[in-house]
């Protein structure tokens, strides 16, 4: 019984995770919004009502590469969501500045996060070194145990990562609705759209959480 439940949480939940985001994003892709403005609008207007014009907006490639980066001061927006006028490129054009507003507030799980960003990835990789040579030889417990501490801090990315999300949403909703970019049951549809977006990181994450969890449970049984 445990292990199908372990089995459902790392397979299915990221699987219906990407199938939910990908399928309200489509559905809302083809909404065209009251306003009438394209992502790239949207973000240049939210940017400018909150003195961030020294951030650019430009196009990304790739479906669903939409990103902020602190360090080049650049929301970028994938090419349909940058040019169409849709209510999913709103919220998710919204959602990004959202992000450059906790930069510029210097939001403390932002701040934390890209800190600790170099150090996961570094500890994320090396990991799994140690957890392979530890989990083939019994007698090198020790080493599954450097692994699991490295592999946390990993998971410690991936939990932090979550209220950064979430609070970008928040902001993104409390703007586009303010400066009325969005109207009436578009507030509903943008919402479905973050919430969907929001499903992938609480998968990720609680994936990377029961692995954990699965590794330390073995090494204690171990000793």
């Amino acid at each position: 019984m445990m292990f199908w439940i372990y089995f459902a949480a790392i397979i299915i939940l990221p699987i219906y995770a990407q199938f939910k985001v990908k399928r309200t994003y489509n559905k809302y892709s083809q909404v065209r919004s009251t306003s009438g403005m394209t992502g790239a609008e949207v973000a240049r207007l939210m940017l400018d009502q909150n003195g961030l014009h020294n951030v650019k907006v430009v196009e990304s490639e790739g479906f669903l590469s939409d990103h902020y980066n602190p360090l080049t001061k650049i929301v970028a927006l994938s090419s349909h969501n940058y040019h169409e006028a849709s209510v999913a490129g709103t919220a998710v054009a919204a959602h990004e500045v959202g992000h450059a507003i906790q930069d510029k507030e210097a939001y403390s799980f932002l701040r934390f996060r890209h800190r600790l960003a170099p150090v996961a990835n570094i500890t994320s990789n090396a990991s799994w070194i140690f957890i392979m040579i530890g989990l083939i030889f019994s007698s090198m417990n020790s080493l599954l145990g450097i692994g699991i501490l490295l592999m946390a801090v990993g998971v410690l990315f991936q939990v932090v990562t979550l209220p950064v999300e979430f609070n970008a949403s928040s902001r993104a909703m409390d703007q586009i609705v303010s400066l009325g970019i969005i109207r009436n049951e578009e507030e509903g549809h943008a919402k479905k759209v973050l919430s969907a977006a929001a499903m992938t990181y609480v998968a990720a994450t609680a994936v990377a959480v029961l692995e954990l969890v699965r590794l330390i449970f073995i090494f204690t049984n171990r000793d």
